[in-house]
């Protein structure tokens, strides 16, 4: 075995060798490939090969779309058969709630580029004769889908490496990870050791093991997966006999189940409750072709379901039931990309859907490994959207409700249960008291809004309209047993209550808790330099200023947003999004000098965040403080250190609703004192508190951009209207260069405001359609309805030639088409009246 390679691929299975294949692709030659055992020994075996196209996130549904185009290219390439039956894939619906998904998600899958057909019950039996169609309303068809052979992919994409000049090294254990002051790592086996500059982690099941070995707690544990496969059935014999196509995967989503034709029978994978999570330490160092005791009882709901779709089912006996394990993660989606806090240590693990994601996740990872980004939007998947929270007992609870959610209407105000609440501020038990209903964003609760002292929504509210296993459609009761909340892609019952508070906001003063909010501190003699060289934007030259900058890739996109401020000499407090901690952290840890001239100290946990917001704001914290807070003394978008009664905060005076306020950045141990001194001084002025999808809906509003909807490493600054926050006369800075060449060369997209017309019940959320005459045009990044202004509105990006204000255009929205208007940025308060008041 040789002992260097520029890259060493840990893990063997369809995930490692494609990492290897694209590696070796992009030109890296030079990388090895290890396996303890032989190829696929570990989930790729027992994997029922399915090519899922649907996925209702923007990152993962790029990454399945890529690889189901290549492997049909795969097996020309190599000559070797990947067992590719592109028999297409059907879903099922039975309520009007997975109609709507099925409608939201066909405007992904448009805006992706990923065919899609809408199938009548009548076309549904003409697919699939023997699927019993009564009760539906109608399906959605992937003509481009099916499924493949795992172990024969794998040998095809293992080939194709070696034939590129990479190395694949089986029954060779790794026994250590360690990496040298240089960043060189070694790679210890019981053959050898590798010297390279890289390692990247593919190790399945084995991901938290090897994740020990470099000190990293991956989020990765995984779950007991069965599936079924029956002894041949005559119809289907005699179908396949008389040379007639197979009928494809069919999918029941309201009854949690997969099944296809296997060998003139039937294989049902159903998604249960209560499947339990495995090798939490690991599988045993001789593990290999792993198969569970299998158990039936937990199926039988999902058996009973598809005996009645398809009777045939019920008409066979069981051949064989295969019980493995599958690599989840606590949201489902897998990890791919740079592991926190170390230097060239990759991560593709956490695979529950390894199959179809395994070409897609070599593919971004090689991008980003050679050329030091990737090409798409991968914020979806990054392995730092997980934080320290994310420990064993959490991954356990949220890795078995991901599993038992697969099949789960995914409502885009839905809020899982498990494993909550986690992260708690002060102030937690006096919202709850007010009638907060709860989100999590990052482990930590935020108030999503506020329901009136003794809401409650009734049980025939909440009725689906089917009998259906998939049928939690609400948030969790309250300690007194009331349901309060019901998810929808439509607007549900909060509408109105938010549409309140945004109503107090504008008219009164509000109170937000946005102590999630991810912090660090940046000092040293380096800081103010460093800050300008990675920012588009200029750190502000006076001590006291706000500043809102964009840490940009080499390409001119957007990675990371912060909130700047300097607090004291060359001290500056950095705020950015509570969801992407992690990874904005990670960000500024590696772009650090080598020289020591900057210092980096995360304080997420030590500050709290309340936003003030609203006209009467001044009246309400001019009680509390001998600051002035007149405009004359206390301009927009600057910051001071104040008293808030007997407590301190730093006020910075900007928010993202675009009003009057204050965001009070204080001592964790001081909120429960703030806020109730500001609640008390506010009653004269009508102070209510307000919560995160008021905030959302006056941010649309306003246009403000959000990382990874208008802000995204696919779209350059100027691409996102980031215009007035990009410097290119300060000097050189990251993406710099890129820039002043996209200038010159003209822009692919542009961002716009879109009023959308004839709206009833339905606003855009985000990955609607944008048409003109029928053209493809655009896409939606975001949408709400703005109650100031009393309109939908809907940001988007859209091609240049159709960005000019007053352009009508069309956008899908549940499935129905809907006239649009390019109109002015900010159709609230274009002018900032209300800020700069």
């Amino acid at each position: 075995m040789e002992n260097k390679a520029r890259v060493v691929v840990v893990g063997g299975g369809v995930v490692g060798v494609s990492t290897l294949y694209h590696l070796a692709r992009k030109g890296w030659t030079d990388c090895c490939l290890i396996e303890r055992k032989e190829l696929t020994s570990g989930s790729t075996w027992h994997a029922a090969g399915l090519l899922p196209l649907f996925n209702m996130s923007y990152s993962v549904g790029q990454i399945h779309k890529y690889s189901v185009k290549f492997y049909k290219e795969l097996e020309k390439e190599t000559g070797v058969s990947v067992g590719f039956s592109d028999v297409s894939n059907i879903r099922l619906a039975k309520t009007k709630d997975r109609w709507d998904e099925y409608m939201y998600y066909a405007g992904v899958a448009e805006t992706l580029g990923i065919p899609l057909n809408i199938l009548t019950p009548e076309q549904v039996k003409e697919i699939w004769p023997l699927c019993n169609t009564e009760g539906l309303l109608g399906a959605i068809q992937h003509p481009d889908d099916g499924y493949i052979q795992p172990a024969d992919l794998t040998q095809a994409l293992a080939k194709g490496a070696r034939d590129m000049g990479a190395r694949i090294e089986r029954y060779t254990t790794v026994e250590a990870i360690e990496q040298f002051d240089d960043g060189t790592w070694i790679v210890k086996t019981d053959k050898g050791d590798i010297t390279c500059e890289h390692v990247v982690s593919c190790t399945g099941n084995f991901a938290r093991k090897t994740g020990k070995m470099v000190g990293l707690d991956v989020p990765v544990i995984p779950v007991e997966h069965q599936y079924i496969v029956t002894e041949p059935h005559p119809d289907i014999v005699e179908r396949k006999e008389s040379g007639l196509p197979e009928m494809g995967v069919l999918r029941e989503s309201d009854s949690s189940w997969y099944m296809r034709e296997e060998n003139g029978g039937l294989l049902l994978g159903p998604y249960e409750k209560g499947a339990p999570c495995c090798y939490v330490d690991g599988p045993s160092d001789d593990s290999e072709y792993e198969l569970f005791q299998e158990d039936l009882d937990r199926l039988m709901p999902h058996i009973e379901t598809a005996i009645e779709r398809v009777p045939a089912f019920g008409e066979v006996g069981i051949k064989k039931v295969y019980n493995g394990a599958i690599a989840y993660t606590p949201d489902g989606s897998p990890i791919i990309g740079p592991a926190p806090g170390l230097k060239n240590f990759w991560l593709n693990e956490g695979h529950s859907f390894g199959i179809t994601a395994a070409g897609g996740a070599g593919w971004q990872l090689a991008e980003w490994i050679v050329d030091g980004e990737p090409t798409i939007d991968m914020m979806g998947v990054d392995p730092r959207r997980f934080g320290p929270y994310a420990t064993e007992g959490y991954l356990r609870a949220k890795n078995e409700e991901a599993y038992a959610n697969v099949f789960t209407t995914h409502y885009p105000d839905e809020e899982r249960f498990a494993a909550r609440p986690l992260k708690m501020t002060p102030i937690y038990d006096r919202l709850k008291g007010m009638g907060a209903v709860f989100g999590s964003v990052y482990g930590w609760e935020r108030a999503n809004w506020f329901a009136p002292e003794g809401y409650e929504i009734s049980i025939s509210d909440l009725d689906l309209g089917a009998d259906v296993l998939t049928d939690h459609n609400h948030a969790l009761p309250t300690e007194d047993g009331r349901i309060v909340e019901k998810w929808s892609f439509r607007r549900s019952n909060y509408f109105e209550h938010v549409g309140n508070e945004v109503k107090n906001v504008h008219e009164n003063v509000g109170l937000l808790d946005m102590s999630a909010f991810a912090k660090i501190e940046v000092s040293g003699k380096g800081a103010r330099d460093w800050l300008n060289f990675i920012f588009a934007n200029s750190v502000p030259k006076t001590r006291g200023r706000v500043a809102l900058c964009h840490l940009l890739t080499k390409y001119g996109g957007v990675k990371s947003e912060f909130t700047v401020f300097e607090f004291a000499p060359d001290r500056f407090y950095l705020v950015s999004a509570g969801a992407y901690e992690n990874h904005d952290h990670d960000v500024l840890y590696k772009l650090l000098p080598d020289n020591g001239s900057v210092v980096l100290k995360p304080i997420t946990e030590k500050y709290g965040v309340l936003v003030l917001a609203g006209p009467r704001s001044r009246d309400v914290l001019g009680k509390l403080t001998r600051t002035s807070l007149s405009n004359e003394n206390f301009k927009w978008l600057t910051g001071k250190q104040i008293s808030v009664g007997a407590a301190t905060a730093n006020a910075l005076r900007v928010n993202f609703v675009g009003e009057l306020g204050w965001e009070l950045h204080h001592p964790i141990e001081q909120q429960n004192v703030i806020f109730d001194a500001l609640m008390e001084a506010g009653e004269e002025f009508g102070i209510k508190p307000f919560g995160i999808r008021a905030m959302t809906a006056m941010a649309v509003e306003k246009s403000y951009r959000l990382i990874p909807r208008e802000l995204s490493i696919e779209y350059n600054a100027f691409e996102s209207g980031l215009d007035r926050f990009v410097k290119l006369k300060k000097g050189e800075f990251l993406g710099r260069d890129a820039l002043i060449a996209a200038q010159e060369k003209g822009l692919n997209w542009n961002f716009v405001t879109l009023e959308v017309h004839d709206v009833t019940d339905a606003d855009a959320r985000g990955n609607e359609a944008i048409y003109q005459d029928g053209i493809l045009v655009g896409r939606a990044t975001h949408g709400a309805f703005g109650y100031r202004i009393g309109k939908s509105i809907a940001l988007a990006m859209v091609k240049p030639e159709f960005s000019a204000i007053g352009t009508k255009l069309e956008i899908k929205i549940l499935g129905k088409l809907h006239s649009a208007t390019v109109i002015e940025e900010s159709p609230f308060d274009p002018d900032n009246e209300a800020l700069r008041a």
